[in-house]
């Protein structure tokens, strides 16, 4: 999720190949809730990561992220 706009994130999909849609955060509402953004003033979102089940129930929080080892804690995860 970013805040930036449903145009820029399908361009950086189409450009990398994701075979998924990316969620766009436009006003900014989600990241603050998630601690990912302090306020209205953010630019963008702090790279953080929140799993959430099926159920809709938060099954991990990842506060801080390397983009190296992250994709393995996220699999552990679910």
């Amino acid at each position: 999720m970013s805040f930036d706009s449903v145009a820029d994130n399908h361009a950086f999909r189409e450009k990398f190949g994701f075979p998924y849609a990316l969620l766009c955060d436009t006003d900014k509402q989600l990241g603050i809730a998630c601690g990912a953004a302090a306020d209205q003033r953010a630019g963008y979102p702090s790279r953080i990561t929140v799993v959430i089940g099926p159920d809709r129930v938060v099954r991990a929080v990842y506060p801080q992220v390397k983009p190296a080892d992250h994709p393995q804690q996220v699999l552990d995860a679910l």
